[in-house]
């Protein structure tokens, strides 16, 4: 779970007064809003979705504001605009947390436009479908690289007024700078023949590596290997950078034992993370990184590549992912230690019961229409409700295009439909289940149900393997997940499962063990299951 907000994006829109282009279809009366971009900012045609946002302050540019209970956001898609043509925003148009601009109230505002460029993909599958290309930000349109943005301009809005509003986007936002390479940090990137194939566009993977103290001092010494799971981070592996963490301390120390962390990078064109395998909508994204780049790191860097001295770890996102790694590749990894993992069964998908369920927004008590929350405080005060995260993302994108949460789990655990984009696994605008798409994601991805219907071969691959650490307040209500795993993995049997899972009460979301401690945890887990002979010595020094 993540939700990004924008880093460092620097105001810069223009209101116009001059006569534009004929403006994009629009409906006929109420309040509009015209945006274009300059032919410096791009020379050629965006297909892609304009957006413009609307704060009722300038503490901060307003498209950094937007959010699921945050300020307004309004988005039109766009095919071939031309530089200087105006892509029109009206009433007709979606938006969260305001459904539609006529919903605004009459007042002054500060209004920012932005235009997401998407790029065409002509995949191995047989569809062409338009997405936004990551370049190397993680999935976010907010800072991509290419993306055009304007300065905020303070409007005096009419609702009842159908003068357009007219805004310019005449600021490209700049290639990241990739952090410099270290003693101890080491980062390659590498373009993906798998994926580039399907895709049909160069997609590449990368890594960033945490070497120990004494790696090039030791150059016969080969090390266990600590896979951690996540989002797309440029950042050291365990917070090896953050001055606050403390883990440089613990990992510089003497008597820490000597093993090298890895992060990988692979997001898609629907998410910073690609959730490291293979679907329908996302492509071969398991196979490219079992096949080219964790080899590739094991050609390059002096590892003991052998499944005891590969471990999984990981939280949220990262927590699912190192759960699914375990069981999709049991004998290629030699254990998992997993917190606050995304749903691990999908009767409880974080609390809606994709199967049972017929609306993921609201439960019907008789006369009352009761409405699912989203996300929550520890204490029990809710934050926000499950329609406004997933209308948010509707206002950022069409066709599971926003790079939000809710979309990469239908790109990732569901059908491809009839247009090449995901099968939506409920109405994004009304939360009513396709109990189809469900049956799909039960039988490819439900990993509870995965487990309990293929025991009798990978229980003697998993016993003793799977370790689950989770907040019994988890932000996300993501425990409830945890415990339908948990309870299959105390009654599961030939053989049994040997499974760890904590609860902490009153924790939230990302509650597990961390740094050091998650790294002894490892190492001592490695010490007792080890294969005999295995080299447990030479890198403790």
């Amino acid at each position: 779970m993540l939700l990004r907000h924008l880093a460092h994006l620097i105001p810069a829109a223009v209101l116009l007064t001059l006569p534009v282009p004929p403006a994009t279809a629009a409906t006929a009366h109420g309040p509009r809003i015209e945006i274009s971009f300059t032919r410096a900012a791009h020379g050629g045609p965006i297909t892609g979705r304009v957006y413009v946002a609307i704060s009722r302050n300038d503490a901060k540019p307003p498209i950094e504001q937007t959010a699921p209970t945050g300020a307004p956001l309004f988005g039109h898609d766009v095919h071939a605009l031309r530089p200087g043509q105006a892509a029109v925003i009206d009433a007709g148009d979606f938006g969260a947390p305001l459904a539609s601009l006529d919903q605004l109230p009459a007042g002054d505002y500060w209004m920012q436009p932005f235009v997401n460029i998407y790029t065409r993909f002509k995949r191995a599958d047989g569809h062409t479908v338009w997405l936004h290309m990551d370049h190397w930000e993680g999935q976010d349109w907010k800072r991509s690289p290419g993306n055009i943005y304007g300065k905020p301009v303070k409007i005096h809005f009419d609702p009842h007024s159908t003068t357009p509003i007219r805004l310019l986007a005449d600021h490209v936002i700049s290639p990241i700078k990739l952090p410099a390479d270290t003693k101890y940090v080491k980062r390659f990137r590498i373009k993906s023949a798998i994926l580039s194939r399907w895709w049909g566009h160069p997609i590449y993977l990368g890594a960033t590596l945490l070497l120990p103290r004494g790696y090039a001092s030791h150059p016969d010494v080969h090390y266990p290997v600590i896979y951690e799971q996540g989002h797309f981070s440029l950042h050291a592996p365990m917070g090896f950078d953050w001055p606050r963490s403390g883990f440089r301390n613990f990992w510089l120390a003497d008597d820490t034992p000597r093993v090298i962390v890895v992060t990988l990078q692979h997001p898609s064109p629907y998410y910073d993370d690609s959730y490291a395998v293979n679907s329908a909508n996302n492509g071969p994204y398991g196979d490219a990184i079992q096949k080219e780049l964790v080899p590739a790191i094991e050609s390059r860097f002096r590892v003991i590549g052998q499944p005891w001295a590969r471990i999984l770890t990981g939280g949220s996102t990262g927590g699912w992912i190192s759960v699914a790694l375990q069981v999709f590749h049991p004998d290629f990894y030699g254990g998992s230690f997993a917190s606050c993992p995304d749903s691990l069964d999908f009767r409880y998908h974080q609390i809606v019961d994709i199967y049972r369920d017929k609306n993921a927004y609201y439960v019907q008590h008789g006369w009352v229409r009761v409405e699912r929350p989203d996300t929550r405080k520890i204490d029990g005060n809710i934050t926000s409700m499950m329609k406004d995260e997933n209308h948010y993302e509707l206002a950022a994108g069409d066709h599971s295009r926003s790079g939000g949460q809710w979309d990469i789990w239908e790109a990732t655990f569901g059908p491809v439909g009839h247009d090449g984009y995901p099968q939506r696994i409920w109405n994004k605008r009304t939360g009513v289940i396709d109990h189809r798409v469900a049956a799909y994601w039960k039988t490819h991805f439900d990993l509870r149900y995965y487990l309990k219907t293929h025991w009798p071969a990978l229980g003697p691959k998993l016993t003793g393997k799977l370790h689950i650490y989770v907040g019994d307040m988890d932000t996300y209500y993501l425990n409830m997940g945890v415990h339908m795993m948990d309870a299959f993995l105390k009654q599961a049997d030939h053989p049994k499962a040997d499974a760890t899972v904590v609860y902490q009460p009153m924790a939230p979301h990302c509650w597990g063990p961390r740094g050091g401690d998650l790294v002894q945890r490892i190492v001592d887990y490695m010490d007792g299951h080890a294969p005999t002979g295995a080299d447990l010595k030479s890198w403790r020094y």
